[in-house]
């Protein structure tokens, strides 16, 4: 099993890096519309579409991220639109934590799977527009979900006691969260002193910019985001559990689905770009 999630990551690794430190914005947009398709099947999948017709799903998601891209190239959308996806996150994703695995199915499954398409859709785009800010920029980004992700587990595991959903993620604690937090906080403060002022930069990262726009605010806003973070990831585990799945699929060998790897990105990067237009 290792072996095979060694050989999985290199393989991401090759075919994701060399787009992501391109100049150019594109290639990372089109590879990324592969991905997002991908991740409508399992979506569609995960909410009772079966066979042909989670395929349609997929393809249709990823038809419309080209549709997009033709339409209007990768001009920056109106901050409204990063506006609308923070209150779709932050509303929808406490609605969702609280009804638990048991209500998710008491939606109707054409509104779970047009939610699920406009959530990938917008995290998709704004992806794209992390790409267009500079490859620190989206780097940044990146490495909060990471750092989120990586101080959590290593907290939860050396101090965790208090659940944090147990009916949706038993392994998730409250001490997960906090070291989660700290860990983001820390990266941030090496980031904007770092970095940013060391390193030659195509781009100022997001913490920079949340530090020029909005002072000592934006050490909640940080908190912010690394929590969504978390909601993100809960959002998905409850999907799973409701449809009795392990992973979203078994496209990644060793990680589980496309779903199971960018669940955490998906609220923050349309927060992030929301956040920096103030």
């Amino acid at each position: 099993m290792l072996r095979t999630r060694v050989i999985t990551a290199l393989v991401l690794l090759a075919v994701l890096l060399p787009v992501l430190f391109q100049a150019s914005p594109w290639p990372f947009a089109w590879v990324t519309v592969l991905l997002m398709g991908a991740a409508g099947w399992e979506w569609a999948r995960l909410n009772g579409l079966p066979g042909t017709g989670a395929i349609a799903a997929g393809v249709a998601l990823a038809l419309a991220c080209v549709w997009t891209l033709l339409l209007g190239g990768l001009h920056a959308p109106p901050p409204w639109l990063w506006w609308l996806a923070t209150g779709t996150w932050v509303l929808g994703g406490a609605y969702a934590l609280r009804a638990g695995p048991a209500g998710w199915p008491q939606i109707a499954r054409g509104g779970r799977l047009a939610l699920g398409a406009l959530l990938l859709w917008g995290a998709w785009l704004a992806i794209t527009q992390a790409k267009v800010l500079g490859i620190n920029f989206i780097l940044s980004v990146f490495c909060l979900v990471w750092a989120a992700d990586i101080a959590a587990y290593f907290g939860g595991r050396a101090f965790g006691r208090r659940k944090l959903a147990p009916a949706i993620s038993p392994g998730k604690s409250w001490e997960g969260v906090w070291s989660g937090l700290a860990g983001v906080v820390l990266l941030a403060a090496l980031w904007v002193h770092v970095i940013d002022v060391r390193v030659a930069v195509d781009s100022p990262s997001l913490y920079t910019l949340l530090v020029q726009r909005h002072g000592w605010v934006a050490l909640l806003a940080l908190v912010f985001l690394a929590a969504m973070s978390v909601v993100g990831d809960l959002f998905e585990s409850l999907v799973k559990r409701a449809a009795g799945a392990k992973d979203s699929s078994g496209l990644l060998p060793g990680h589980g689905g496309v779903l199971d790897r960018i669940d955490a990105l998906l609220p923050v990067f349309p927060l992030a770009l929301a956040l920096i237009t103030l």
